[in-house]
């Protein structure tokens, strides 16, 4: 079976009021390069999207998290003209106590929740981040970016909000 590199996982952990945010500044061919995400990545052979998201945490933080206290919050359709196209299955999860491990891929930071959206994030993350604040509800969340990375479509459950 051929692993789709379409499907990822994401997830912001939490602790308080506050969100685990890396800062992608370590790759040099990075997406993500000099933006804010949390933890996550591409899904291996056979995972489900619990199964991704918890090695994932572990390999990057060395948090080990209980498949039951993953909160599966949304599914995220990114499309880019540039022909990007991803999958992503967001959730949210209780950091364990401790500080995470050094990962190879940027600096984790401990970031109260309502800065989040002044740190350089893309654009459409800002919806999602008001979504998980406004509600516990599953949603779900398609997002096109032009071939210069603006944000030219939002369609939040059916309904076009851009």
């Amino acid at each position: 079976m051929a692993r789709p590199e379409y499907l990822t996982t994401l997830c912001y952990l939490e602790r308080g009021d506050s969100y685990l945010m890396m800062h992608r500044i370590s790759k040099k061919k990075d997406i993500n390069k000099d933006k804010w995400i949390g933890v996550g990545g591409h899904f291996e052979e056979g995972e489900s999207p619990e199964e991704c998201i918890k090695r994932e945490i572990l390999e990057e933080t060395g948090y080990d998290i209980p498949l039951d206290e993953l909160e599966y919050r949304a599914v995220i359709t990114f499309i880019s003209d540039k022909g990007d196209y991803e999958l992503m299955s967001l959730f949210t999860a209780r950091a364990p106590e401790g500080e995470p491990i050094p990962c190879d891929e940027g600096v984790f930071e401990w970031v109260p929740k309502e800065k989040v959206p002044s740190l350089n994030i893309w654009e459409g993350d800002k919806i999602f981040f008001r979504e998980l604040d406004r509600s516990r509800e599953f949603f779900s969340l398609k997002m096109r970016y032009d071939k210069e990375d603006k944000l030219i479509e939002a369609v939040l459950n059916g309904r076009n909000i851009l």
